[in-house]
């Protein structure tokens, strides 16, 4: 019979993953490196196979290893949200959740939605990170965070997710850009040559990129903005046009510039802003407390400054 690992024996290994050097991840684990080495040698011999490989100087970790590891990631949160809604489960709405939100929702989204949340739940804290969606979700998976605010389309296999409105795309450019002009908003394979992205990462850059033709984009003979701020002076300054999500255009990205956006012609292309956790999460009342509130303030917002859609916005 195959002795089953524990949850010590799979810390180890993390750690051991982690840093790559095991006097570091001792000291992690706040135990000796003899009690660390003997942890992880009981956890290969359990399982019957290598995990890690060590000389001297260097330390890897198996191709095999790599697979158990996010495996015993998934059972090391599992286990601390097991914990955590044993202590949770007496008293909802109160403790701290731990959410993170990526820089082109966070800005425009979480000045409506925190007041809400702190007046209707004045026992609930929330600490709040801002990042991009790759270590968001790595994040999210280590236990470091409880929940995520992103925008879809993004791999999120394996989490819980809800999805909380659509935030479609507009066209931003100078006032007298021709890409401005004509009663719909189009983007021909003449303007999507002219379109400036963000730097690899961002999932806007990602879903820019799905709107248009990958092809056609040649930004701006490789000249990449970091942040939204960033891109907008780029557009000013006549180096290109760019597409801003509706949130950001209507959250009041653009006050004090001379940038005009115009939403693009039906159908448009959108992102979908959504709340993961984890599937195992031990804060099920709060992620649907969350979703509902996000839900239903951000969406009445959109909808009320969605009248005459069709005219400029400065």
């Amino acid at each position: 019979m195959v002795n089953l690992p524990s949850l010590r024996q799979l810390r180890y290994f993390v750690a051991i993953a982690k840093e790559l050097n095991f006097t570091r991840a001792a000291e992690a684990c706040f135990v000796g490196q003899s009690t660390l080495s003997a942890g992880l040698k009981e956890l290969e011999e359990g399982l019957g196979i290598r995990l890690v490989e060590r000389d001297r100087q260097n330390v890897a970790i198996t191709p095999i290893g790599r697979e158990i590891l996010l495996r015993a990631k998934t059972i090391l949160a599992a286990s601390k949200d097991l914990v955590e809604y044993s202590a949770a489960a007496g008293k909802p709405m109160a403790g701290t959740i731990r959410l993170g939100v990526i820089p082109t929702i966070a800005p425009f989204l979480l000045p409506n939605v925190l007041p809400d949340i702190r007046l209707r739940f004045p026992e609930l804290k929330i600490a709040l990170r801002e990042d991009l969606t790759s270590n968001l979700l790595a994040r999210l998976a280590e236990h470091q965070l409880d929940f995520a605010l992103i925008a879809l389309p993004y791999d999120t296999s394996g989490l819980l997710v809800k999805e909380l409105f659509d935030d479609e795309f507009y066209l931003v450019a100078r006032e007298n850009d021709p890409a401005l002009k004509g009663k719909e908003i189009q983007l021909p394979a003449k303007m999507a040559e002219r379109l400036l992205l963000l730097e690899e990462g961002h999932c806007l850059r990602e879903h820019t990129l799905q709107a248009c033709k990958r092809s056609d984009i040649r930004n701006a003979d490789g000249m990449e903005a970091t942040s939204l701020l960033t891109l907008l002076q780029m557009v000013e300054s006549g180096m290109g046009i760019a597409l801003l999500p509706e949130m950001a255009v209507k959250g009041g990205l653009l006050n004090g510039s001379s940038l005009v956006a115009r939403p693009l012609a039906s159908p448009a292309p959108k992102r979908v802003i959504a709340l993961v956790a984890r599937a195992s999460t031990a804060h099920a009342a709060e992620f649907q407390v969350f979703s509902e509130r996000i839900q239903d303030l951000f969406s009445s917002i959109l909808k009320k400054t969605r009248t005459g859609a069709k005219n400029p916005v400065k």
